[in-house]
């Protein structure tokens, strides 16, 4: 019953929003002038701020979850950050969302174009400029080569619209969520980690690098194991940890071609496998503190 009346409760939330932000979205699209989208755009990161916040809040009442922020200082929501995250679940998106909001600008994920679809929320991503994004397996790209490129195009082309607002692009780099099942069959080297993917990163870096304060490193874990919407909703979350680490864009990051440049495209991987078997290494020290080695 809590977990049905909570989730009432939070689709009502989100028709509320709805609509406001559709008409902000509409307008900002029918407008000609820069400066006057700019302004919308920032009205409508203070609708969906106001709209994650609530629901944060009944997340926050049904739950009574004890939270473990850490590395919150020095984070400027005026500024523009990559973050990058681990995945295991859904709540990861709660998470992300109750821990950094109002801290940093409002997070922009990105999401399978597919997804544009999904009803309500959908049509709201794109209202909010949301990166859409087509990824396609080896096996289409052999049989259609022409494709070849496009999704990290489509990237680099969202990526763009972020330059006159402050903003947060975030990042699941292992591309889906994380199960044992998945780590046997990528051949994963980590522990509690699926391989990144950089393509994605690569091309925000590319696209909006000069402008990044810093590329937020953030790891998630559920001490007590990994929570599930529902079991969220129905008030079974008793303990997150969301560790935050800043790290620089440094200037090599700025100067290559990820596309193209197969040198450059070597140490992107190299620079991104140490910072994944850091993760993978905090991962185990944090799981310590809790469940033992």
């Amino acid at each position: 019953m809590i977990g049905v009346l909570a989730l009432v409760v939070i689709t009502v939330n989100t028709c509320i929003w709805f609509v406001p932000i559709i008409l902000f979205a509409f307008a900002k699209f029918m407008l000609p002038f820069a400066a006057s989208r700019r302004v919308l755009s920032r009205w409508i990161m203070v609708m969906g701020e106001n709209w994650v916040s609530f629901n944060a809040f009944i997340f926050a009442v049904v739950n009574r979850t004890q939270w473990d922020i850490r590395g919150l200082d020095g984070l400027n929501r005026k500024g523009w950050y990559l973050v990058i995250v681990n995945h295991q679940t859904w709540v990861d998106i709660v998470v992300m969302q109750t821990a950094l909001s109002r801290r940093i600008p409002f997070l922009k994920f990105f999401i399978k174009k597919e997804l544009i679809w999904f009803p309500i929320l959908g049509i709201t991503w794109w209202a909010m400029d949301m990166p859409f994004m087509q990824r396609h397996s080896k096996s289409y790209l052999q049989k259609h080569p022409q494709d070849k490129g496009k999704d990290l195009e489509a990237t680099r082309k969202a990526c763009e619209k972020f330059r006159d607002t402050p903003t947060s692009v975030i990042n699941f780099l292992e591309g889906t969520r994380f199960s044992e099942e998945k780590k046997v069959r990528r051949k994963s080297p980590y522990q509690y980690l699926l391989p990144p993917r950089a393509g994605g990163a690569a091309l925000a870096i590319a696209s909006m690098g000069s402008m990044y304060d810093a590329i937020l490193d953030v790891t998630i874990v559920y001490p007590k194991g990994v929570a599930q919407f529902w079991n969220m909703l129905c008030g079974y979350v008793e303990h997150v940890v969301v560790d935050i680490r800043q790290r620089p864009v440094e200037a090599w990051m700025l100067a290559g071609d990820y596309a193209n440049d197969r040198d450059f495209r070597r140490r992107f991987h190299q620079w991104l496998s140490l910072v994944w078997e850091e993760k993978d290494r905090n991962i185990a020290s944090i799981r310590s503190e809790f469940v033992g080695p």
